[in-house]
């Protein structure tokens, strides 16, 4: 069994060997000093993971249910053709018609939501493919994520000349980092700032709209639909179509990544904003609102870019929330009578 990548620590000239402590049990435990040591002295430790547990009675009953409400439908059908045949010919081959119609565009719609998960999934290997490449210091594992991520982009007329500079290196002897941030600068970084602008824009309107609007049930619709059109724009900006399927997808690992990171981390930036917000709020609690809210979409639309782009921030610094919303309290009290 092929053994995973390990990171050692070389130990400067001044540590001091501590001594290995016996236990009762006749087995040693070796006592480290620095944090770093800790991961050194777990490494090669077989962790053992509890077996997921699954329920195959609630499985197998809703592939029971499923497979009863196709049959019924099925049969529904079929007896509404024959009826309709019995009726008069003309609307049974009407029925007949319209019945195909229905395959193809069920047809479509299964192969549209197959392309986007595939694409989706396709972006996702890429990631980590990078992030490994990253981690391992692999040459040959970067020179190929550089060339899959050529050959994804090979349909976007706008980057054709970032694609040429990247065709000029070649095999060029270039460090890990290096080579993938090169990827990175002429590939992503246009679609970046597109993607950033996409999240500011989307913090304004619904800023705006919450500021404006009379009703609380207003501001909850439009920032559900500004949320679900801002994913969608960003997953297409980087290459993704997602269908409804592909959305889920992309939903819940956008909400799971914001749980990750802490929902709204408090940074410099972030804690500008909030004191923007207490100084908005002091002025009006419906521009209050609306900044906070814009706040949440601008790290929402954060949280998209992370999970819709093909590669790890590497040479590029990655955006925060004073990046994409730093005008949303000037544009609000601007926009405030």
């Amino acid at each position: 069994m092929s053994q995973r990548p390990r990171a050692f620590r070389i130990p400067s000239a001044d540590v001091v060997e501590t001594a290995d402590a016996p236990t009762a049990m006749g087995e040693k435990i070796r006592l480290v000093e620095e944090p770093f040591e800790i991961v050194e002295a777990a490494d090669g430790v077989v962790v053992p993971v509890a077996p997921k547990r699954r329920a195959p009675w609630l499985s197998l009953f809703f592939a029971a249910l499923g497979g009863l409400v196709s049959i019924a439908i099925g049969l529904s059908i079929e007896r509404l053709i024959v009826d309709l045949f019995s009726a008069a010919p003309w609307l049974g081959w009407v029925a007949l018609a319209l019945l195909a119609l229905a395959l193809i565009a069920l047809t479509a719609i299964v192969v549209r939501e197959i392309a986007g998960v595939w694409r989706e999934r396709k972006i996702e290997v890429l990631r980590a493919k990078a992030m490994e490449a990253l981690a391992t210091r692999d040459h040959t594992a970067a020179q190929g994520v550089v060339r899959d991520l050529r050959a994804f982009y090979a349909d976007r007329p706008a980057l054709a000349e970032g694609r040429a500079r990247l065709d000029a290196l070649g095999d060029a002897i270039l460090d890990v980092d290096d080579r993938i941030g090169i990827a990175e600068r002429e590939l992503l970084a246009p679609l970046d700032a597109r993607a950033k602008n996409a999240i500011a824009q989307s913090a304004k309107q619904v800023s705006a709209v919450t500021a404006l609007s009379p009703r609380a049930i207003v501001d909850v619709a439009f920032v559900v639909f500004a949320a679900v059109r801002l994913l969608r724009r960003i997953a297409s900006i980087y290459g993704g179509r997602p269908g409804f399927l592909g959305f889920l997808r992309l939903a819940r690992a956008a909400f799971a990544h914001l749980t990750v990171t802490g929902g709204m981390a408090v940074g410099e930036g972030v804690l500008q904003q909030v004191l923007g917000l207490g100084v908005a709020a002091r002025i009006s609690a419906k521009l209050g609102e609306g900044v906070l809210n814009g706040l949440m979409t601008a790290r929402f639309g954060l949280a998209a870019m992370a999970v819709c782009r093909p590669l790890p921030f590497t040479r590029e610094s990655p955006p925060t929330v004073n990046d994409v919303a730093g005008q949303l309290l000037r544009a609000s009290t601007d926009e405030t009578p």
